[in-house]
């Protein structure tokens, strides 16, 4: 899973951990920045227990902020949740049942593309987002809701959710200041307005679920496992090897930030990647050719399943490319004790807290700049799927990071890598397979270039929302 809350952060991390890991308000953190490949490797995995908890993201306290599987502290309540998440969704066993959702996805994106063009006379300049997310929305929507969720529902949280994503990155101040709380709380109220209308909405979807669930119809989704989780009552440190205690159901605000965070995640992040991916092939029209070649050559023209996307060996290369260079993290984030970090060679050991306990820093990975570094890249800055085919420089390295070093990391590293970076995967590669194999994808007419400028928020995104000229095939 996508982290799409910690980044907020960036520059202003406002919690501290005590030694019992209970997160408590505190002045900002000191930021350390560290993107050497090789330092990064023996820290995120090497000692991957000490660089395992990430700072609480600044949401409102009816958010439930710090119930969420990328922002709660690691240990036992961690782990509960994480390992219901890839049992119950992105387990391998799980793809088969996902297929019939994934084809139909895709199938609604092409005919209503497809319809659109026809209607422009054949070839028009397009602007890809809306299209796009609203099939990958639909899609993580099923997954997370059930496949009954009426598209009415779905339509109106991927609108709010989308509000709370994109309109946030502008107000993250608001989340780490009750000063700029005070000073805009127009603001603060709007944002807020959203959190509770999301809650208005997932609840009585949840709620629905949960009815038709008793007749026995329909595919186990994220929401059922969640119903049934049972998480400890009070969470343990990650070293420790036996949990006590009773456990618990959820709260109704954990079902809600979870949800949130499901539908956020795994829309953007796949929405992005494909978004970039289209944009290099428009620029470079010989690269789409040979993907294009391999694609409508591997079978049959009209299905694409997850073993032929498997055999797709230059459709990998050209997803892996993308992912190298505009990684869907900006950065990651650890909370991490000074002396810790300073013990695996990042720095000199600052000094002890005031109390005498552990001094806690913030560790920040730019993810784009391991990707692009020079000593571990050849033009690390030119778009060429051929690096990572066999013979290439990029031989063997995939999405998530090895156990003998670290190339790139567009999902993280260490423990708290995304735990959903397999179906990502197929999910791009479902939809880029279909939309190349169906549409040519060029540079407008009108004289615009596309803008490979990137923004920096909760993911790394176009600056400039992506306009190409689209022609049937």
């Amino acid at each position: 899973m996508l982290a799409i809350s910690h980044l907020l952060l960036l520059g202003s991390s406002t919690t501290r951990w005590r030694r019992s890991r209970r997160p408590v308000l505190t002045p900002p953190l000191t930021n350390v920045v560290i993107n050497d490949p090789a330092v990064l490797r023996r820290l995120l995995v090497d000692h991957a227990d000490a660089f395992s908890s990430r700072p609480t993201p600044p949401f409102p306290e009816d958010f439930g902020g710090t119930h969420s599987i990328n922002s709660v502290p690691y240990g036992s309540t961690w782990r509960a949740l994480r390992g219901n998440l890839i049992a119950s969704i992105f387990h391998p066993t799980r793809l088969g049942v996902l297929a019939p959702l994934q084809r139909d996805a895709v199938k609604g994106l092409i005919a209503g593309l497809s319809s659109s063009i026809t209607g422009w006379r054949g070839s028009e300049v397009v602007v890809v987002r809306d299209r796009l997310h609203g099939a990958v929305f639909g899609l993580v929507a099923c997954m997370c809701l059930g496949d009954s969720v009426r598209d009415r529902d779905v339509r109106t949280l991927e609108r709010e959710v989308g509000r709370f994503v994109f309109t946030f990155v502008a107000d993250s101040a608001l989340g780490r200041s009750t000063l700029v709380r005070l000073l805009h709380w127009r603001r603060w109220r709007r944002y807020s307005g959203i959190v509770n209308r999301l809650s208005k909405l997932i609840l009585p979807i949840i709620a629905a679920r949960q009815q038709s669930r008793r007749g026995g119809t329909g595919i186990r989704c994220y929401v059922d496992s969640l119903v049934d989780l049972r998480v400890p009552n009070n969470d343990v440190d990650a070293a420790t090897t036996t949990t006590t205690g009773s456990k618990r159901p959820l709260t109704d605000r954990e079902l809600v930030r979870l949800v949130f965070e499901f539908l956020g995640a795994n829309t953007v992040s796949v929405v992005s990647c494909v978004k970039w991916t289209l944009a290099h092939l428009a620029i470079r029209p010989e690269v789409q050719e040979k993907l294009h070649h391999e694609i409508i050559t591997s079978g049959s023209h009209d299905l694409i399943s997850e073993d032929r996307l498997r055999g797709l060996a230059y459709l990998r290369a050209t997803i892996l490319e993308s992912l190298r260079l505009h990684p869907p993290l900006s950065v990651i984030m650890r909370n991490v004790d000074a002396h810790d970090l300073a013990a695996c060679g990042a720095g000199a050991p600052l000094a002890a807290a005031d109390d005498g306990g552990t001094r806690w820093v913030c560790l920040v990975v730019k993810v784009g700049e391991v990707g692009r570094n020079r000593s571990m890249w050849t033009d690390p800055k030119e778009f060429r799927p051929e690096r990572f085919l066999a013979g290439g420089e990029a031989e063997g390295v995939g999405p998530v990071v090895g156990p003998k070093e670290i190339r790139m990391m567009p999902f993280g590293a260490g423990r708290r890598y995304c735990a959903g970076v397999e179906v990502a995967m197929l999910h791009v590669g479902y939809f880029l397979a279909a939309l190349v194999r169906d549409f040519e994808w060029a540079l407008p007419v009108d004289g615009h270039s596309i803008d490979l400028t990137e923004k920096h928020g909760f993911f790394m995104v176009m600056k400039t929302p992506l306009r190409a000229r689209v022609t049937p095939r």
